[in-house]
């Protein structure tokens, strides 16, 4: 899904804002990071150009470099994912869709009873290598 304007060049400001969606960024929070406004961020994001400083800036943020954004491109990147995530076995069904067996809350429970039991062990220990 790249995306072109009128004059042919890329969109930077929507690569942008899909790179911050996909990493799980909020305007508000890039807005924070750079010292600037959300509203800065929601032009910004608007914005067919965006300067290199300000790039190099947002893609720091963003856990990524200026030319990843530059070259941004949500075609390959789903078709990277379509490609590689097939799987013949169960495997993979399994892993996503684990159910868990146990109560947590009871292997936290039975944690904490060991961990009483030990206490108690070296309070006897302690207790008997003073007398």
């Amino acid at each position: 899904m790249e995306t072109p304007t009128k004059s042919g060049k890329t969109h930077i400001g929507r690569k942008i804002s899909r790179i911050r969606e996909i990493r799980g960024i909020k305007q508000d929070f890039l807005a924070v990071e750079l010292g600037v406004s959300q509203q800065t961020i929601s032009k910004i994001e608007q914005s067919e150009e965006v300067e290199e400083a300000t790039l190099e800036k947002i893609a720091g943020v963003l856990g990524v470099s200026a030319e990843a954004i530059k070259n941004f491109n949500e075609d390959a990147i789903l078709s990277i994912i379509s490609n590689t995530f097939t799987s013949n076995d169960s495997s993979t069904i399994n892993a996503i869709n684990m159910q868990c067996t146990f109560n947590p809350l009871d292997k936290v429970v039975e944690l904490y009873e060991r961990l009483l039991a030990s206490e108690r062990e070296k309070m006897e220990i302690l207790k008997n290598g003073n007398q």
